[in-house]
């Protein structure tokens, strides 16, 4: 790649990573999984969220296991960085996580990216999303709400980067952070009134996420 430093030269390879992350991240594939699986519209279900916590709730729990939200954010991340390095990894990361949450190809209604955020994590730096996963099952275990647990652990992320891997990473999972945080928005008045739904991880839930 020519050098970053001179714009003229290198935004066209952020403007494709961008793109590409954005196109990656935005595939629907726990609408589309729930419809080849004849299990109809995920978004007349629970929260109407596209995400791996709503697929869920029909009660499939293979689908949910399979759910490939999480690999779309790694491979965004993965792909962009072997073919141009790791700033327009950077670049495709963000924009898959921001194509998860307003997709095109459902007039910008999409999910709270969590399984998204956490494959970029788990494929950028894996102790930090190895990490992360483990605070989400930890935090399930204690206080069974979803959304609580999905905060919690993307919110450590951006401090276990700085400890562990490098400034840029902590950057970009900062933003990631703010994003999915910002996305739970009404779980938190929920939380704040003391209404927010509880999960059992072997059983459904209401609406959670």
């Amino acid at each position: 790649m020519p050098d970053p430093i001179s714009w003229a030269y290198a935004w066209p390879y952020f403007a494709a990573a961008l793109g590409f992350g954005y196109l990656l991240g935005s595939i629907p594939f726990g609408l589309l999984l729930t419809r080849l699986a004849g299990l109809g519209d995920v978004r007349k279900i629970g929260s109407g969220n596209i995400g791996a916590t709503n697929v869920l709730r029909t009660g499939r729990k293979d689908l949910a296991a399979v759910l490939l939200d999480g690999g779309k954010g790694g491979a965004a991340a993965w792909i962009a960085g072997a073919l141009y390095g790791p700033d327009m990894a950077v670049s495709a990361a963000a924009a898959a996580v921001i194509g998860h949450m307003f997709p095109i190809w459902l007039r910008f209604h999409g999910g709270k990216a969590v399984a998204t955020a956490l494959g970029v994590l788990l494929a950028m730096a894996w102790p930090v999303g190895l990490i992360a996963c483990l605070i989400w099952l930890a935090m399930a275990r204690l206080f069974k709400m979803s959304s609580l647990s999905s905060m919690t652990s993307i919110a450590a992320s951006p401090f276990l980067a700085w400890w562990l891997v490098t400034p840029q990473l902590t950057e970009l999972f900062a933003l990631l952070a703010v994003l999915v945080i910002a996305k739970h928005h009404e779980n938190i008045r929920r939380l704040l009134r003391g209404e927010e739904s509880k999960i059992d991880l072997g059983a459904k839930s209401d609406r959670s996420e």
